[in-house]
């Protein structure tokens, strides 16, 4: 019996999978003696598990001796393997995966090497040291190469210091492949409203306005600058009088920078409230 897997029952599972799944991953492997695919997954995970070296446990849980367990997570057939981390079922799969299969499900639960350099990033950025930050995260991703949250740490890194080709090319190799579609999305979208602000002079600009509140010009490229300041309501604010005054007006690019920016806002849940009195705006205003 490796030292890295085990078999486990109803009366030590709290102890073996819940408990010790604050420590590392543990593996719950739902077998059966019957099932030829659990015959096939079996002896492939204690070779990983031993291979992997306590990165990770692997606890087998024959489903016929331990019936109430397994119909305690839900298992409906077999092999079944479920992951826990933290106390908690993270992940699973169904059925013999081919070995490639199996790494990838374990690769993604364990922690990854670029964490801690990330989070010391994370740290510099938020002292305004962008040279170390950016560092630190280089050396992330040298550490963990998949590591996508580092490369999109370093994409909105790299818009901050407007080296926005960079960041755009990057986001461009990333693609449809990535995880995280949200926060691509709303990076796209912050890039989008960067390129179209480019160096405006706000305090020009709400002159301009002033002078003349039917300048539509002024006030898109008024709302764009906001938008890359962050002040989004007042942003979203002059693409609506935008939209009121001119639907025409450069294609209905009022309407459209707005969804550009909901789709930016639906990255941070603290702008939930804000996107919804706009969207509701909009929609009056269309109609």
């Amino acid at each position: 019996m490796s030292r890295h897997s085990h078999d486990v029952t109803s009366s030590d599972f709290q102890q073996q999978v819940l408990d010790a799944s604050h420590n590392v991953p543990v593996l719950v492997d739902f077998w059966a003696p019957w099932c030829g695919p659990c015959k096939v997954l079996k002896p492939l995970l204690e070779k990983l598990a031993d291979e992997y070296s306590g990165r990770f446990m692997l606890a087998k849980v024959n489903s016929d001796e331990n019936q109430e367990l397994a119909s305690r997570y839900g298992v409906r057939g077999i092999p079944n393997v479920k992951a826990f981390v933290g106390g908690k079922l993270a992940d699973e799969f169904t059925g013999a995966l081919p070995e490639s299969g199996v790494r990838e499900f374990i690769d993604a639960l364990l922690p990854s090497p670029a964490e801690p350099l990330r989070l010391e990033a994370q740290a510099a950025l938020s002292r305004g040291d962008n040279v170390a930050a950016r560092r630190l995260l280089s050396s992330a991703l040298a550490a963990d190469p998949r590591n996508e949250t580092a490369r999109l740490d370093l994409v909105e890194l790299d818009m901050t210091d407007g080296k926005l080709d960079t960041a755009g090319q990057v986001l461009e190799e990333m693609g449809g492949t990535a995880r995280d579609q949200l926060r691509i999305a709303a990076l796209r979208a912050h890039l989008q409203l960067a390129a179209a602000s480019g160096t405006a002079d706000t305090l020009a600009l709400t002159a301009r306005l002033a002078d003349d509140p039917a300048d539509l010009e002024a006030r898109l490229q008024l709302a764009t600058a906001l938008a890359c300041h962050q002040d989004y309501h007042n942003a979203l604010g002059h693409l609506l009088e935008i939209v009121r005054r001119d639907r025409n007006f450069q294609d209905d690019i009022g309407r459209k920078t707005m969804l550009t920016l909901f789709t930016l806002l639906a990255a941070q849940p603290e702008h939930a409230e804000l996107v919804r009195e706009f969207r509701v705006a909009l929609a009056r205003a269309l109609h």
